[in-house]
């Protein structure tokens, strides 16, 4: 198994009692588990294992429980998203014209799996299934801004914007 690079958790004194607050005031709620990880992520911008575990040990219910929404639901990120949040086109028409090479490209370049943040922060990495820019194949994002027609030559440049 691969080893996960991704930004220390660096969660504050305030976000935990203002979790823990939440999770006082909704813990006798059915169904409050849902909302109390939305709120989490709302705080952290993200749930990793520590603000999992806070959540599990506040509602006396087992992590994997946790776990098993926070991975089972889209919505929710177990890893931080970077300052600059690249997102790889993998819809077909992205990916009969090579975004696959694209993405696997990325990963090599900032020594990162889709889905995790460098560990300086700066970039985050994901793929996605269509961006609505089809004409443009191989298409991807950072943050806002798109960039078509790719090819890996290319992505030297586009970073090196960011950095």
């Amino acid at each position: 198994m691969a080893e996960v690079k991704s930004v220390p958790f660096r969660g504050t004194k305030a976000q935990e009692e203002e979790l823990l607050q939440t999770i006082e005031e909704l813990k006798d709620e059915q169904g409050c588990l849902m909302p109390i990880m939305q709120k989490a992520q709302d705080i952290y911008g993200y749930l990793p294992y520590e603000v999992q575990k806070l959540i599990a040990e506040g509602l006396d219910i087992p992590i994997e429980k946790v776990y098993g929404v926070a991975t089972f639901y889209s919505q929710f990120n177990l890893y931080p998203k970077g300052k600059y949040q690249i997102s790889v086109c993998l819809g077909t028409a992205c990916y009969v014209k090579g975004s696959g090479e694209i993405f696997n490209k990325l990963q090599s370049k900032l020594g990162i799996a889709g889905g995790e943040c460098t560990p300086d922060g700066k970039f985050s990495l994901d793929a996605c299934r269509c961006v609505g820019a089809c004409g443009l194949a191989p298409v991807m994002m950072v943050n806002d801004e798109v960039y078509g027609r790719l090819t890996p030559d290319m992505l030297d440049d586009i970073l090196a914007k960011y950095k």
